[in-house]
């Protein structure tokens, strides 16, 4: 048995004890009574009775310990050509004075704040002096129209909204304070303050009484200490995005968040203290969360907070330039960033003007990544390119790679072996567990390891409709898949991914990796269509590779046959077409369910999340081009 088998059985057999060794790794003010309390299931609670502050933990102990003069932060601003570096000390000390400042302004322990701020250090400053004084933050996508942040203002209720004056997206810049006095004007709640970091590119208009200058009120605060929180005490509500109505409000709290993500940067990301690591996401994603903000910091590594894209901040070769300039070990991106370098630089020359020595892993994760892309990454970076799954609501990685601990052969199309802490098993419609290699949906044996959602903010019935009572025992991660008889977790897709086709079930995914396949296609997405004699028909939109200049209707014809050759005829892909672009969120998801029921004549709504609505416009006009919707 391989040393991650004998965590794993542990971490399934024992969960006491694997955690209560993994929380040696944090700095508690009082040591937890009870480690894992089950006694109200399904809500589970780790490190009951324990006392601790995550700040404390992700800033100052580095201090204390000698480390002050570590870099912490390295910001990294393609679009406004800066870089600049802060210490452990530097941040300690603009951590504690914005912690004064907050609380200046009333802010204290278990009030709620919400964050509306783009790529820059000073995002990372607001959520530590949250933490710092126990407050909740709950971190808003920067540029989300104004009537999504009124509704997350009227959920999360913030005593006090932090903003920037604006960002620069590409080459455009965004003002975000029109955009949140607009919110605040539309939400039936009223936060009491407004701070604002005034930007060189953009100032924002002043509200007298509510609105405050951040330079301001940073320079003018005492410096705050760390507030004692309780281990099960809320550190952050982070809404997941493409909510309709009542937002989901995925809570974490403050002992089992430490604990396990702590742990997975080491177990993970093979992540030790003084490591560069750079997670390219934003702060208004989990990703951003758990790998810009906490889990480096935690861990008393250098993050890298990066205000650019992997592409025309300048050209396809960004993400080489910062790994070299800052002797990044590990990436952590999604597979949408390389498909997009892929298709603007498809043979990778640019990589050949940077020393890439530093850097020893890609990993990637926030959709599935198609073996296409992992092949073109693997040869072109010669490192290993590790797949790994998790959820907004997991909060970190529930498959992967453990490379801190044993690194496992890599199977493409899979991100290997469920993580110590998560026991995956795959169910039929009725809960029975299938055998290696059936397909089915993929859930979670309760408890789930420390580190996950606790519940939902002020909504636990729907906590418990939505994740807890399709299988009774299980979370239901609501994607579908399959494990080998080597124990490999295959992620194929959400179930609504899933089609029909005269009574078959298929994988729109697989179909997908069989496109993806083709030389001239850069990323590719199939979706199911409504038939009236077969039930449901996949339809393929596909995007070319620059500088692919072949007639299209050879190339339809081509992906046509490949997946009739490697699915078979039953897959009955008959129609693709190509685009210019998918319609995607910010953090690079393909808008599947949007795009399906357009195809399908189906009412939707303009995702709030959607990088470029135009890019939908396009989707909406080929599909009628193409005779969709079918009524």
């Amino acid at each position: 048995m391989g040393q991650l088998d004998t965590f794993f059985q542990q971490s399934i057999e024992e969960p006491e004890e694997f955690w209560a060794k993994a929380a040696e790794g944090i700095d508690w003010i009082t040591k937890s009574d009870k480690i894992l309390d089950g006694s109200n299931p399904p809500f589970y609670r780790w490190f009951a009775g324990g006392e601790l502050n995550t700040c404390y933990n992700a800033v100052d102990r580095h201090v204390n310990a000698g480390r002050g003069e570590q870099t912490a932060i390295i910001y990294d601003s393609p679009v406004t050509d800066t870089i600049a570096k802060i210490t452990y000390k530097e941040l300690q000390e603009r951590v504690a004075r914005f912690a004064g400042g907050l609380k200046k302004q009333g802010v204290s322990k278990g009030d709620t704040v919400i964050i509306y701020m783009p790529m820059i250090p000073e995002a990372a400053v607001a959520m530590l002096a949250c933490a710092r004084l126990g407050a909740v933050h709950s971190v808003v996508f920067g540029g989300f129209a104004a009537s999504e942040l009124a509704i997350r203002i009227d959920h999360a209720r913030p005593k006090v909204l932090v903003t920037a004056s604006g960002a620069v997206e590409g080459k455009k810049i965004i003002a975000y304070k029109p955009l949140v006095d607009k919110a605040i004007e539309q939400s039936d709640h009223k936060p009491e303050k407004c701070i604002v970091f005034q930007r060189d590119m953009v100032h924002a208009e002043m509200q007298e009484e509510r609105d405050l200058d951040w330079q301001e009120l940073e320079a003018a605060s005492e410096p705050a200490d760390c507030v004692p929180v309780a281990a099960t005490d809320p550190l952050y509500i982070l809404y997941t995005s493409g909510t309709t109505g009542m937002p989901k409000g995925v809570m974490r709290d403050n002992g089992g968040h430490a604990v396990a993500i702590h742990w997975s940067m080491k177990a993970i990301y093979n992540i030790d203290a003084g490591d560069v690591f750079w997670s390219a996401s934003d702060v208004g994603w989990v990703v951003g969360h758990s790998y810009i903000i906490y889990g480096p910091l935690l861990k008393g590594a250098t993050t890298i907070i990066y205000e650019g894209k992997p592409i025309g901040t300048p050209d396809a070769g960004a993400f080489w330039r910062v790994i070299s300039q800052h002797g990044v070990k590990a990436l952590f991106t999604a597979p949408t960033a390389f498909r997009a370098i892929k298709k603007e630089d498809p043979n990778g020359t640019l990589l050949g003007q940077y020393d890439m020595s530093s850097f020893d892993a890609l990993y990637l994760a926030g959709e599935r990544l198609d073996p296409d892309t992992y092949h073109w990454a693997s040869d072109l970076l010669s490192v290993p390119i590790i797949d790994h799954w998790w959820q907004t609501e997991t909060g970190w990685a529930i498959v992967a790679n453990c490379r801190g601990i044993e690194e496992l052969k890599v199977k493409a199309g899979s991100p290997s072996r469920p993580v110590p802490g998560y026991d995956v098993r795959v169910l039929d419609n009725d809960g029975k567990e299938l055998s290696a290699g059936e397909e089915g949906n993929i859930a979670i044996k309760l408890p789930l390891p420390p580190g996950t959602l606790a519940t939902l903010w002020r909504n636990e019935e729907r906590f418990i409709s939505s994740y807890m009572s399709a299988f009774p025992g299980y979370y239901e991660t609501s994607d579908g898949g399959y494990i080998d008889e080597d124990g490999y977790v295959f992620v194929m897709g959400r179930i609504d991914d899933v089609i029909n086709i005269a009574g078959h079930r298929l994988s729109t995914g697989s179909m997908e990796e069989v496109i993806a396949t083709h030389p001239d296609v850069a990323e590719c997405a199939v979706i199911g269509t409504d038939d009236q004699l077969k039930g449901q028909l996949p339809l393929g939109l596909f995007v070319l590779k620059a500088g692919v200049e072949r007639d299209v209707e050879e190339i339809r014809n081509e992906l046509v046959k490949m997946v009739r050759e490697e699915i078979g005829p039953i897959a009955c892909l008959r129609v693709t077409s190509s685009v210019n672009r998918l319609p995607k969120t910010r953090s690079g998801k393909i808008l599947r369910g949007t795009m399906r029921s357009i195809a399908n004549g189906k009412e939707f709504r303009m995702p709030s999340t959607i990088d470029d609505p135009t890019s939908l416009d396009e989707i909406i006009d080929i599909l009628q081009g193409i005779g969709y919707p079918k009524v």
